[in-house]
């Protein structure tokens, strides 16, 4: 085989041909894949992830591959602990994919868009599960780019009568919600932004809990992204063993999750299960989605605006 160097797509591409409509059913069937225990649809090892200690962050390695799809993918993100009013980022990403049977890489692509798009995606899978349905209030806690992409989604599949938004700054808050499309309200506590809400995103790099049970509303839906190292915490023991509690990957949550590990809840499905059909969606209580991102999602995204791409060059 002639060797073909790799395309790079970049982040302005990426962006053009990543969309919610098409991104969010692709999603829902690769997390039952991922899933389906009498299958092996989905290979994909636990994030391997390398300590910069010296630079106060981490490196880390997210392989997967479908092989009924024909998909192999990894993605490399580092993550870092910034001071406060840094302007350096906290998160960077880049997605790979390769070609399963030579092993060449076909793209390399910007792995931001990515990351902020098909995590969103995967809360607002949740919340359509998840949640009741007659749902008014959503509060989104964090004004990064998770809380920019997670505004996005939910807005355009769900109807809301509210949405909150919370910071510990509140400068940081009034600039979050002025750069949104619709309104917004911005509460000077966590408490105040979540007494009554129907829906709770957590989008946080606190390490500490921020979101205490007292607060939360019975039957209400938690998505919580945040906290994705296994001695970090959004959420409080008392929120965390009131509700029942879904993960993205269980194998996953047990290592990374310091909400479930330090918590020490059982965890009562995978949210592919609900997809699959084998775990009910238990509406009625108060729920929880810990969301630690998945190669697999990573995978399906990037071979989307791949095609795309491909498609759009070939006319």
């Amino acid at each position: 085989m002639a060797e073909t160097p790799p395309v790079i797509i970049w982040e302005d591409e990426v962006r053009r041909w990543l969309h919610y409509n098409e991104l969010i059913p692709r999603l829902e069937t690769a997390l039952g894949k991922f899933s389906n225990r009498n299958s092996a649809e989905v290979i994909q090892p636990v994030r391997t992830t390398v300590p910069l200690q010296k630079h106060s962050g981490f490196l880390g390695l997210m392989p997967c591959y479908m092989e009924k799809d024909g998909i192999l993918c990894t993605k490399l993100v580092s993550f870092y602990n910034r001071p406060s009013g840094s302007t350096l980022p906290s998160t960077q990403a880049t997605v790979m994919l390769m070609d399963p049977e030579h092993g060449n890489v076909k793209a390399v692509m910007n792995g931001e868009v990515i990351t902020s798009m098909r995590t969103a995606a995967v809360s607002a899978i949740s919340a359509k599960l998840l949640m009741r349905p007659d749902a008014e209030v959503l509060t989104i806690l964090g004004t990064g780019k998770q809380a920019t992409s997670h505004y996005n989604v939910f807005t355009e599949i769900f109807q809301f009568k509210e949405v909150r938004v919370w910071s510990r700054s509140v400068d940081r808050a009034d600039t979050f919600a002025g750069s949104l499309n619709g309104p917004v309200t911005v509460c000077k506590s966590v408490e105040e932004a979540v007494k009554g809400a129907d829906v709770i995103v957590t989008v946080t790099t606190s390490t500490e809990p921020v979101l205490f049970g007292q607060w939360v509303k019975p039957g209400a839906h938690v998505a919580a992204v945040g906290a994705c190292r296994p001695n970090s915490r959004e959420l409080d023991d008392n929120l965390m063993k009131q509700s029942i509690v879904y993960v993205d990957s269980q194998e996953a949550a047990m290592t990374e999750s310091g909400d479930i590990i330090l918590s020490g809840v059982d965890i009562f499905a995978e949210i592919g299960d609900v997809i699959n059909g084998t775990k009910p969606a238990c509406r009625e209580k108060t729920t929880i989605f810990k969301s630690l991102g998945l190669g697999v999602e990573d995978a399906i995204s990037a071979q989307l605006v791949y095609d795309k791409w491909k498609r759009n060059v070939d006319l």
